[in-house]
C-alpha cells in the first residue's frame, strides 16, 4: 500500500514537470516566432506550428509530409532525423548562428531554443 501511495505521488510528480515543460516551450517557441515576424499565437496550433517553422527555415510547405515517414520503421525515423537536422540547420542560420548552435537544437531543444528566444539573436531572413 505505501508504495502504491508513492509511485502515484511520484507519477503525479513527473505529470507536472512535463506540464511545466511543455507550457515553457510553448511560450519560447511563440517569442522565437515573434522574432521571426511571425505570429507568436502559430506556436500553440499543432501542424500548422510546423508549417512556420518551416517558412521561418525558408523550407517549403510540402516538406510536412515528411514527417509522415516516420510511420515506416527505422527508416522512417532516420529520415525524419535528417530533416530536421537539414530544417534546424536553416533555422539556426537564418538567426545568424552555425552548425554548432543546429547541434544544440538537435540534441538539447530545451536549452537552445530558449537561447533564441530570449537571446540577442535577430531573425535575419532566408539565406
Amino acid at each position: 500500500m505505501y508504495e502504491e501511495s508513492i509511485a502515484s505521488l511520484f507519477s503525479g510528480g513527473l505529470i507536472i514537470i512535463w506540464l511545466v515543460i511543455v507550457v515553457f516551450m510553448l511560450f519560447v517557441m511563440w517569442r522565437v516566432f515573434e522574432k521571426a515576424g511571425k505570429p507568436g499565437w502559430a506556436a500553440i496550433i499543432p501542424i500548422y506550428n510546423t508549417l512556420v517553422l518551416l517558412d521561418i527555415a525558408g523550407k517549403p510547405w510540402w516538406w510536412i509530409f515528411v514527417f509522415l515517414l516516420g510511420a515506416i520503421p527505422i527508416v522512417g525515423y532516420i529520415l525524419v532525423l535528417v530533416v530536421m537536422i537539414l530544417i534546424y540547420y536553416s533555422f539556426a542560420a537564418n538567426f545568424g548562428k552555425g552548425v554548432g548552435f543546429t547541434v544544440g537544437l538537435v540534441l538539447l531543444p530545451i536549452v537552445f531554443f530558449p537561447i533564441l528566444a530570449f537571446g540577442d539573436a535577430q531573425y535575419i531572413g532566408n539565406n
